[in-house]
This record gives C-alpha cells, structure tokens and sequence, in this order.
C-alpha cells in the first residue's frame, strides 16, 4: 500500500515539476506522511533517486522542440553540480533553519513582480551572448545549485524565474533550461546521499518510472499549450510555495 501511495505521489511530483519545477511539494511531504519514522535523510535521498530521472527525461523532451542554448547551459548545469554538492555538505555541519523565514517573502517578491510585469517571459529574446551568456548562466547555476543542496524548496522555481529575468528567455524556453540544471544539482545530491546510504532503492525504481511517466505527460502538455500555460502554471506553483514554507516557518 505504501509503494502505491508514494509512487502515485511520484507521477504527480513528475508531472508538474516537469512543467515548472515544484514537484518536491507533493513528492516529499507524501514521503514523510507514508513513513513518519524514517530518517529524514532517507526520504530526501529516496526523492532524489526518483525525482532525478523525471527531470533528465523532462530536459531530453523539451531539447527535441525548444531551443536549448547549450553553449551557455553546460557550463551552468556544471557549476550547479558542484555548488549542490557543496550545499549538501555544508548542510551537514550548518543548520538551514535561518532560511525558513525568509524564503516565504523572497517568494512572495518573485510572484508580486510576475503578476505585475505581465509581458515578462511571453517572448524570448535573449538578452546576452557568447562569454556574458555563459557567465551570467553559470552564476544563477552555482547560485540555485547551492540553494538547492543547501535548502531545497522552490530550486526549479527560481531558475526558471532568474532565466527569464536575467536572460531574457520566455517562460517556455526558460523551464527547458532549468530541468538541465535541475537535472544536474540532483545528481549531485543524490551521489551524496547515496555515499551515505541515504536511499531506500526497493522503492526507488517504481516512483522512478512513476516519475518518468509524469514528466512525460507534464512535458507533453506544456510543450502543446506554449509559454502562456508555463507562465500560469509558474504562478500557480509559487503561490502554493508561499503557502507551504509560509505554514512550515511559521505555524507548524
């Protein structure tokens, strides 16, 4: 009943993380319900283990229609691989708990600016090329990439917000480059958790395919209705955010 449980949770997780990242919303919250006993570090690293795979089919999708400036998104998916790594072992001798209270109003700026700047992220017109492009995409890489081995919540939400924004891609393009650095600042915490047996991998392999399943579906879908969808979608995902880190900081 559990692997039922937890995989369903997964293919949703897959589904609309795949669109615009967030998938950690449903994902981890079904794992800590399923098994309240577990060592937190074993259900993250179960998460991770299936997670990853639905973003690295997510990136292989949208690499087939939409345009994926590679040039400037290699560099960046490897300096998010090794700030995530960083992130995730610092996360072992530092406590995150600062960032509990402040992440809700950073998200918060992030949807404000978004509902109110109405044209942002309908065109892509990138705004930079060659060594800049490379730079300023490397630097939102390491930057999201440590938050997110660090922290975690709302990771594929800001690149794909910080794409937009800084780069100038549409919220389509945008959420395309964010599952390669996505893609990659997993791998990194996965190999940790893994290193230290964080992993329950009888359950990994059916959420895996679950999540697979999902982002297929999700990547589909936002591959058919454009950025519109995307950007409607992102707002919908950063409000829920909001609500759970603001109830997580605050009330529980």
């Amino acid at each position: 009943m559990e692997l039922l449980i937890v995989s369903l949770a997964s293919l949703l997780a897959g589904f609309v993380d795949s669109i615009v990242g967030g998938g950690g919303l449903i994902l981890v919250p079904a794992l800590f319900a399923t098994f309240p006993a577990a060592p937190p570090a074993t259900l993250f690293g179960t998460n991770k283990g299936a997670s990853v795979w639905g973003t690295a089919f997510a990136t292989w999708q949208f690499s087939r229609r939409v345009e994926m400036r590679w040039a400037a998104l290699l560099p960046a998916a490897g300096a998010g691989f090794v700030a995530a790594f960083a992130g995730a072992w610092l996360v072992t001798v530092v406590s995150p708990d600062f960032l509990r209270k402040v992440l809700p109003a950073v998200l918060l700026v992030v949807l404000i600016y978004t509902l109110l700047k109405k044209e942002l992220g309908r065109t892509h017109a990138p705004r930079f090329s060659g060594s800049k492009e490379k730079l300023l995409a490397a630097a939102i890489g390491a930057v999201i990439g440590f938050y997110d081995g660090f922290f975690g919540p709302g990771t594929g939400s800001f690149l794909v917000f910080l794409f937009v924004r800084l780069l100038g891609y549409d919220f389509l393009s945008a959420s395309a480059s964010a599952k390669l650095i996505n893609t990659a600042t997993n791998v990194a915490a996965l190999i940790l958790f893994v290193g230290k047996g964080h992993i329950w991998w009888h359950f990994v392999v059916v959420m895996a395919l679950a999540n697979v399943v999902g982002s297929l579906l999700g990547t589909r879908l936002a591959l058919k209705h454009g950025t519109g969808f995307v950007r409607v979608v992102f707002i919908g995902v950063v409000s829920a955010l909001i609500l759970k880190t603001g109830y997580d900081a605050f009330w529980r």
